[in-house]
């Protein structure tokens, strides 16, 4: 078992170390622990996951080198007093370790709308064509895709060729979370060009922090797309709730939150619709203290809220994502137009007023 944790663990120092190849010398900065006598991620536990800060975007799950952190109905290391190498990783990478909210619509070279005319998608399937189009470029070799089960589940799908998205369960939106960043980590080991990664605010922040920490990451992640979001659950408790409301899973094709209504429509044509605001009370308390609606440190966001219907809302953050839309548009493989930003203020203002409220109990 020793033997097992010592290599798992030197794999981390690698990719710590990999700024610095060619010199005998490297040094890694780990944050000072608050529980000076008990290890890392007993100090992430009593910080982040006991105090409901926790986002569960599982980055400390892509770098723990024993592969000890799982995601259950929260996030928990089971026998971390006998697998923890206390090699620090987990409180590196953790966006709420030292949280720092961000709100707003964050700076951006342009906010358009776009509307996909080779994909299909919930509104105007943007998110596909900015992935595949990075792919054509050769900016990236694949593209990691949340898909889901017949129950809804979420599943993890490295898309490397556009055929895979032929599977109709890649698109449209699921409202809980994903194993994102846990499969980043297997990606980084195969991918020769870069990875794109599709992601809530919770889980680009994770990106950001493992491009920060681990050289690895920043050579390998070439594309990042932030999608807008209110908020994230757990499956079982979305699942429970919504066949309390009538939904056959079964039956179960789309899932919409608009106008302050979510709506899940069956095979069938029947809808089954309800206020947003009764989903709080399972909403995730890591959800309730997030204030980022639209994804402000990604490459590119996107979003329904701002387009007319059909259309996805695009946030240009960053030079790359303004080379991708350059090609698409290039390629004539989208049509645009103008995305009312003003639309998107009750949004950000509500994740904000929510986590004031917080504060305040």
């Amino acid at each position: 078992m020793f033997d097992a944790n010592f290599k798992a663990c030197e794999e981390v120092i690698k990719m710590a170390a990999e700024a610095r190849v060619g010199k005998s010398e490297w040094e890694v900065k780990v944050p000072e622990k608050p529980l000076k006598e008990k290890l890392y991620f007993e100090n992430l536990k009593a910080k982040v996951i006991d105090t409901n800060l926790c986002s569960h975007c599982l980055t400390c799950a892509c770098v723990c080198p024993v592969d000890g952190i799982i995601a259950v109905d929260g996030v928990d290391f089971p026998d971390y007093e006998d697998r923890c190498t206390d090699c620090g990783a987990c409180v590196r990478v953790c966006p709420r370790f030292v949280y720092e909210p961000r709100s707003g619509l964050g700076s951006y070279i342009d906010f358009i709308a776009g509307r996909s005319k080779r994909f299909a998608g919930q509104d105007g399937a943007m998110v596909t064509e900015l992935i595949v189009s990075a792919m054509e470029m050769g900016m990236i070799d694949r593209g990691l895709f949340v898909g889901r089960d017949e129950k809804w589940a979420t599943e993890i799908f490295h898309v490397r060729d556009p055929e895979q998205l032929a599977i109709s369960t890649l698109g449209g939106t699921k409202y809980t979370f994903a194993t994102v960043l846990p499969e980043l980590k297997k990606a980084v080991r195969f991918t020769k060009r870069g990875i794109g990664v599709i992601g809530t605010p919770c889980i680009v922040s994770g990106v950001r922090k493992l491009q920060q920490e681990f050289p690895i990451f920043r050579e390998k992640v070439k594309l990042v797309v932030g999608l807008f979001c209110t908020e994230n659950f757990h499956y079982d408790d979305i699942s429970k709730f919504l066949q309390e409301k009538g939904v056959d899973f079964d039956k179960l094709i789309k899932t919409d939150i608009t106008k302050g209504k979510f709506i899940a429509t069956m095979s069938d044509g029947e809808k089954v619709k309800f206020k947003v605001k009764e989903l709080e009370e399972i909403l995730p308390s890591g959800c309730n203290v997030c204030t980022d609606f639209t994804a402000v440190e990604s490459d590119a966001s996107v979003g329904s809220v701002g387009s007319e219907k059909g259309f996805s809302t695009v946030a240009v953050r960053e030079e790359n994502a303004k080379k991708v839309i350059e090609y698409i548009k290039e390629k004539g493989y989208a049509d645009f137009g103008e995305a009312d930003t003003s639309q998107l203020d009750f949004l950000i203002g509500h994740k904000k007023k929510r986590e004031e409220n917080i504060k305040k109990d």
